[in-house]
């Protein structure tokens, strides 16, 4: 196995989910509108197994707007878990932060004082975003060290470089642009950081004028999506590294860190290869040289996925040339513990589950299949009912033993990989603590038509969130 650092003067604890931590008794669910009247907003589910509404939309959050694009929603603080000291204790954790990428609106939501009715408490215009960073287009919100921080895909004028703004902690007033040397990054989606290394790590996927118009052959052919992770220096705000991921790889969404700040490592997926529409989940973590002293960055291809054959007259017309099922990573999430890593397959319409103890030789110990380009697999509660979308973003309990599941990527690219329409849902699998998965049959949540699930945030019964 390849050297790697995680701390000048500590190991790492052994993994170890806490089998204690209080259930999750809310779920929050960006809920994305596609106009003629349905207006974007947050669903408020029952996630408490001793209730009469489990499994039941019990509130609805309506904002004012259509057709936002809804994006990854964060909470406006860390909780305990990730934080590195305790000044952090100082910020509430109860406003969720809803990014638009259509819009470029960002959405703040006061979960307080009653968690099951939430209120739309500020909204902050697409225009002061673009005034006060020149960027546009939010994409992925990160409590930080010293606030909240949204990766943004592009400048004003739907172009490039896409980049991360900050908003303040407190007031959520927009501050401004991150970084004060920006090096060569033009393409932007996720963020993420090793605090106690000091460093931050972008991803890429497309800038606005890239993505919004769904997937663009030529520039899929061309390579033009990204391919590369960059490495910052948190405290000077400044480009330090590019690590690239080879030419065939295409859009790099996800980042998840391992949540002990003693292990410097996390995984990144990449959606696409150009080779042969395989996905791939890549490791980076920090080098050591020939003296064991602190060294690069670096990245390591540790799974690969391919796709699957298929009768072309199931698939839809970008893919029906090649007859192949891609994969399509679109979203990977480790448990809190850091021993499990789920994998979600949006084309394919697997979640796949991976024991990562060793980071660098992950082992598949479960998959569980819903929807799928073509397998269209139903939900273990409606056996009848084809399901269509697959595992896209995933969101873990705090104790690791279940996860909920949404079934829609983003409109312009759900309407070309699934033509006849997204149905959105929200389905919860479990997790058991050898490494299997399951899909709870009592929990399927459904939304009506011209709504898309993207992303889920929990409140635990202890009245924390995670």
């Amino acid at each position: 196995m390849p050297s790697w650092s995680t701390h000048a003067t500590s190991n790492p604890p052994p993994f170890s989910c806490p089998p204690d931590e209080p259930a999750e008794s809310i779920a929050y669910v960006a809920l994305a509108g596609d106009g003629g009247g349905r207006r974007d907003g947050i669903a408020v589910l029952d996630t408490d197994q001793t209730s009469a509404t489990f499994g039941q939309i019990v509130s609805r959050v309506e904002f004012p707007h259509e057709k936002n694009g809804l994006r990854h929603i964060g909470w406006n603080a860390c909780g305990p878990r990730a934080r590195a000291d305790a000044s952090h204790d100082r910020v509430e954790r109860r406003y969720l932060i809803v990014p638009g990428l259509e819009s470029s609106h960002i959405h703040v939501v006061d979960t307080k004082p009653d968690p099951r009715v939430p209120r739309l408490v500020k909204v902050i215009d697409g225009a002061e975003v673009a005034h006060r960073t020149g960027y546009s287009a939010p994409h992925s919100v990160r409590c930080g060290p010293d606030g909240v921080y949204v990766s943004a895909l592009g400048s004003a004028d739907g172009e490039g470089p896409g980049g991360i703004l900050t908003l303040h902690p407190e007031t959520f007033d927009v501050e401004a642009a991150w970084e004060r040397d920006r090096g060569p990054q033009r393409l932007a989606s996720d963020l993420h950081w090793h605090d106690r290394h000091g460093v931050m790590i972008t991803s890429e996927w497309g800038t606005p004028n890239m993505v919004r118009r769904g997937v663009s052959s030529e520039l899929l052919v061309a390579g033009s999506y990204g391919r590369s992770l960059h490495v910052w220096d948190a405290h000077a705000r400044s480009h330090a590294q590019t690590i690239d991921l080879g030419a065939e790889q295409q859009m790099v969404l996800r980042l998840r860190p391992a949540h002990n700040p003693a292990r410097a490592y996390g995984f990144a997926g990449a959606a696409l290869s150009l080779g042969d529409l395989s996905a791939s989940v890549f490791l980076w973590y920090l080098g050591c040289d020939a003296n064991g002293r602190r060294g690069e960055w670096q990245a390591r291809k540790v799974i690969t996925i391919r796709a699957r054959p298929a009768d072309p007259s199931r698939l839809p017309p970008m893919l029906r040339d090649v007859a192949l099922v891609p994969p399509l990573i679109t979203d990977v999430n480790l448990s809190p513990c850091d021993r499990w890593l789920f994998v979600s397959c949006w084309g394919t319409g697997e979640l796949r589950r991976y024991d990562v103890a060793d980071p660098f030789s992950p082992v598949l110990t479960g998959m569980v299949r819903l929807g799928g380009i073509v397998r269209r697999t139903p939900h273990q509660g409606s056996p009848a009912t084809p399901r269509n979308g697959g595992p896209q973003m995933t969101t873990v309990s705090a104790d690791g033993r279940r996860l909920y599941v949404t079934n829609a990527l983003y409109a312009p690219w759900d309407d070309q990989f699934y033509p006849d329409g997204i149905a959105g849902w929200v389905a919860k699998v479990d997790a058991d603590p050898v490494g299997g998965l399951r899909v709870d049959p009592r929990f399927l949540v459904g939304f009506e038509p011209g709504f898309r699930a993207h992303q889920v945030a929990l409140r635990d019964g202890s009245g924390a969130t995670s």
